[in-house]
């Protein structure tokens, strides 16, 4: 992979027009539209593979930093949930944190209002490392565990227990998107943890 002198001359050497189609996707914050620019354009040419572009597309969200246009985070406050899961078709029966991950965020839970009546799963948050960071606060330590899971459990605990249903959330400790999902005849909650 090219170290950061490389990048920056890979960089330079590209039309300006490309160079500013990637910036309008970064600034957009849209990293795999840039990512694929930046394999289109470098891969044939100089060897630029996605490892590479995802390195030069770093560089840009460095290099603008507060002009991103990022998407809002999920609000995680228990008026704002509730709220939101007043919307929910069908009556509540359970809330649930699920893992989830893509190449972008890594990995990240979402918040889920489970409902009977139709049966079915809406999504109430998205909490990605930054959501958890700005829910818990910079500096708490959380040991082993990650912050998107502690602030998950936290806002779905109280949830759960704003509208008297069971939470649940299956791999607390482990991202595991493949964790056992809610069933109310099997359903447990899990014991309260938390940072440390």
């Amino acid at each position: 992979m090219m170290g950061k002198e490389a990048r920056d001359e890979w960089w330079e050497r590209l039309p300006v027009g490309i160079r500013n189609e990637i910036d309008g996707y970064v600034l957009q914050d849209a990293r795999l539209a840039a990512v694929r620019v930046v394999v289109d354009v470098g891969l044939v040419r100089d060897d630029v593979g996605v490892g590479t572009a995802q390195l030069i597309v770093g560089d840009r969200y460095t290099r603008h930093g507060d002009r991103i246009a990022r998407a809002p985070e999920s609000p995680l406050d228990l008026e704002s949930l509730a709220y939101r899961a007043g919307g929910a078709a069908g009556r509540i029966v359970a809330i649930e944190a699920i893992w989830d991950g893509d190449t972008v965020h890594d990995w990240f839970v979402r918040l889920l209002a489970i409902t009977a009546d139709p049966v079915e799963e809406h999504v109430l948050a998205t909490i990605y490392a930054s959501t958890a960071r700005g829910h818990l606060g910079e500096g708490e330590e959380c040991g082993l565990r990650r912050q998107e899971a502690v602030a998950a459990e936290r806002a779905g605990r109280a949830l759960a227990a704003h509208l008297a249903v069971p939470f649940h959330f299956a791999s607390p400790d482990t991202p595991d998107d493949e964790a056992p999902r809610w069933e109310p005849a099997t359903s447990t909650e899990i014991t309260e943890s938390g940072c440390g």
